[in-house]
């Protein structure tokens, strides 16, 4: 995109009740030493869910997620389907374009977004170069995407060229996927940049030409990439699956964004067609700094809220041990100690100042 199956979803259906809820509780817990039990998820969204939402004329729902904490919030938020796009290798990874991202890259992150994302269908980009050669590559690619990276369908940015290796990956390994028409990213620069496609008849035709050939060749959904309202409102009419639209306008059956851009997190642009839905960027940055600040200040950790203390009988033996050993006096505080120092220091340099 621009720039987006789980262990649980194999567990037998009469498992599901033995799965305990996590229950609120003044237990303490990091995230190196997480709660051991499973929260309670709602039902699985499978192809047979998209349909029925496609069948009822009701919006699908899917945004980007590259990580566990981003798959664990959008499967928090209700979405209905999470794609791990390509799109990571300029958000989270830096690179300049999506072409840069590897086939073992793809696989890692999509593996860690399916821990997090229980319900949401789960969709994973094949990176550049990973189908485009030739149809066994294309095929064991997407094989690989579903066994080792955890994923339920794989996108491929690709119109009717891609078609016969869709129907391969589809009907002969019996891979769901989706396809992937208008800006297609990974080949930019083919189509002179990242610029809107149909803006002209004869590429409107072509777009239109594309969405039934990937709908042919077995294809379950769309995305329609940058393009005119008109052309993508004339693709979803026309076709029989869903249309997943990210800068298409509102009549596709569905929406999907990049997580980074509609939380105001990339730093680089924002698309036209991307609404900010939050501004997420300058807040961390400023949060980070008033951590900066008060370690700076020794405010941070504070004694009895952030720390562990020895039970009172081995505190005792400890501190004794302690002053035998090293020669040692405890205070009751290491950080009381190096605060009151760091105050005694400051005291210093104003007396000193004032004279």
């Amino acid at each position: 995109m621009f720039r987006a199956a789980t262990h649980h979803m194999h567990l037998p259906k009469r498992l599901y009740a033995t799965i305990p809820t996590v229950q609120t509780s003044s237990v303490r817990a990091y995230s190196a030493r997480p709660p051991t039990a499973l929260e309670e998820s709602r039902p699985k969204v499978t192809i047979r869910t998209i349909k029925k939402l496609y069948a009822d004329r009701k919006p699908i729902s899917m945004m980007t997620a590259y990580d566990y904490p981003t798959s664990v919030a959008c499967d928090r938020a209700g979405l209905d389907m999470v794609l791990v796009g390509d799109s990571l290798a300029m958000v989270a990874l830096g690179h300049e374009d999506t072409s840069q991202i590897t086939m073992d890259e793809m696989i890692h992150h999509s593996k860690a977004v399916a821990r997090g994302a229980r319900s949401p269908f789960l969709v994973t980009d094949l990176p550049f170069g990973a189908y485009q050669s030739d149809h066994t590559s294309a095929v064991n690619n997407a094989i690989r995407m579903v066994k080792e990276g955890r994923a339920e369908a794989v996108k491929l940015e690709a119109g009717r060229r891609a078609a016969a290796k869709i129907n391969d990956i589809v009907h002969g390994a019996g891979v769901p996927v989706v396809g992937h028409i208008g800006l297609t990213p990974q080949t930019a620069v083919a189509l002179g940049g990242f610029r809107v496609q149909g803006k002209s008849v004869s590429n409107a035709q072509s777009l239109v030409d594309d969405a039934l050939a990937l709908q042919d060749a077995g294809c379950f959904a769309v995305v329609l990439e940058a393009m005119p309202s008109l052309v993508a409102e004339t693709v979803t009419r026309l076709l029989h699956i869903p249309t997943i639209g990210i800068g298409a306008g509102p009549a596709t059956s569905g929406q999907v964004l990049v997580l980074s851009d509609m939380l105001g997190m990339f730093d680089r642009f924002t698309p036209k067609f991307c609404r900010s839905f939050a501004d997420l960027g300058p807040r961390m940055a400023a949060a980070i700094g008033e951590y900066k600040q008060a370690v700076r200040s020794r405010e941070f950790p504070s004694e009895g809220t952030h720390t562990y203390e020895m039970p009172a009988a081995a505190e005792e033996k400890w501190r004794a041990y302690v002053q035998k050993q090293f020669g040692m006096e405890l205070s009751s505080s290491a950080v009381t100690e190096a605060t009151v120092n760091s105050q005694t220091a400051k005291a210093a340099i104003g007396l000193s100042e004032s004279h």
